[in-house]
């Protein structure tokens, strides 16, 4: 046991690339004890002594979880974290992305080996003791280490993006003469993602690359689309340099799985990345409309939108407060589908914007709705013309998969307890 304590009291751990199925060598090292104490112990005794030690297993197994966690970046926090807005905001290095892959497969790997762990000392200990082995809740240490650790891959990303997002905001979409190439900014998105996603690719499995993925694609689509609403006015060129840059930006989402090698469960990824993307070409296409069918095209394009959300599309527009009022009047009187959400938070502020659902036509309960229905349909012609000229799961599929290594028969610590 002097030897299990030694290695949980270790500050650093080696993080070894060439190691097996890339994991911290301190996990391999901790069952290759674990091991060693086991057989000993039940050369010796089945009985009490026995249980005792398999308690003493569940408690270092635990601490070691613990440590896990203690490895992942932190947000900053303090006075001076505060005054640079970078208050809980997670930071990571190259080699940290690759630090928390190797815990996510290391916390694999340990949740795994616990299991066959329990199965096999429930096979050696006396029977008045068996039912008593069981590691489930040091496993559900390990899956929160899983989850928090992808989740801490995405925040780390999401903090590279603000510069990006910042610099989008201090284009003079208002006065562009012309549409050029895609922007700066979204280069600098390209390089982040270049940067990060193919050691990603190659460090995680596909399970929980895919698990990534999907938090990835929940959490930039929705801050694009925010952020639009951060930009000041807009004009016309300048909708149509976004619009152009919206469609770059959502390409190379959509690349991110080949640029990860990893492709197998794309479709569902890109499917909702480009539901996500194309609620930001909405906004730009409603943006572009002319100022007498811009509640039309809004309805048609936004019908989950706010009255707030589209007194602010008129700000973008340049319209002035007074040409703003009669708009919004009529908008006010035309559309009783249109609500505030509950929770629902004001254009610019920090919230995101739930997932769009698939778009269906309003229910109007005045007699003018099959009206509304054949306008609609008209205004989405019209919308998708716009902009032509600038174009050129999560948390169970992890469980699913620790629960699929339950039942294998030839995992780690029964090849290493039978060896």
């Amino acid at each position: 046991m002097e030897n299990l304590e030694k290695l949980l009291q270790e500050e650093t751990w080696d993080v070894e690339e060439g190691s097996q199925n890339n994991v911290l060598s301190s996990s391999m090292q901790l069952f290759l004890i674990i091991k060693r104490s086991l057989k000993r112990c039940s050369a010796l005794t089945k009985s009490q002594t026995l249980y005792n030690l398999f308690k003493v297993f569940q408690r270092v197994l635990k601490a070691y979880a613990t440590k896990l966690f203690a490895r992942l970046p932190k947000g900053g926090t303090g006075i001076v974290a505060a005054a640079t807005g970078m208050d809980g905001q997670i930071k990571t290095s190259d080699r940290d992305e690759r630090v928390i892959c190797y815990i996510v497969n290391s916390a694999e790997y340990c949740h795994k080996t616990s299991g066959e762990l329990a199965e096999s000392v429930a096979k050696i200990i006396d029977t008045q003791y068996a039912d008593q082995v069981d590691m489930s809740e040091v496993q559900d240490e390990f899956s929160a280490v899983i989850t928090k650790s992808l989740v801490t891959l995405v925040q780390g990303l999401e903090t590279k993006f603000d510069a990006e997002m910042a610099a989008m905001t201090r284009v003079p979409w208002g006065t562009l003469e012309s549409v050029g190439d895609q922007s700066g900014y979204v280069n600098g998105i390209n390089m982040i993602l270049s940067s990060s996603i193919p050691a990603l690719g190659s460090l995680l499995s596909p399970i929980y690359f895919q698990f990534f993925l999907d938090k990835l694609a929940s959490s930039v689509g929705p801050r694009f689309f925010m952020n639009i609403f951060k930009c000041k006015q807009i004009s016309e060129t300048g909708a149509q340099q976004m619009l152009l840059d919206t469609q770059a930006v959502k390409t190379i989402l959509l690349e991110i799985p080949s640029l990860g090698r990893q492709t197998s469960g794309a479709a569902g990824y890109s499917k909702f990345v480009s539901r996500e993307m194309s609620k930001a070409e909405a906004l730009l296409k409603v943006i572009l409309s002319p100022v007498d069918s811009v509640a039309d095209t809004y309805r048609a394009l936004l019908p989950e939108g706010t009255p707030m959300e589209f007194q602010r599309i008129l700000e973008l527009k340049g319209l002035k407060k007074s040409d703003q009022q009669s708009i919004l009047d009529d908008f006010n009187k035309g559309s009783p589908t249109i609500s505030q959400p509950s929770g629902a938070a004001a254009p610019g502020s920090q919230a995101m914007p739930q997932a769009p659902s698939a778009t269906t036509v309003p229910v109007m309960s005045n007699p003018a709705s099959a009206g509304y229905i054949a306008s609609r349909e008209d205004v989405l012609t019209r919308a998708a013309a716009l902009g032509r000229g600038a174009a050129t799961t999560g948390f169970k599929r992890f469980l699913a998969l620790t629960e699929a290594a339950k039942d294998r028969k030839d995992g780690p610590f029964r090849k290493l307890f039978n060896a």
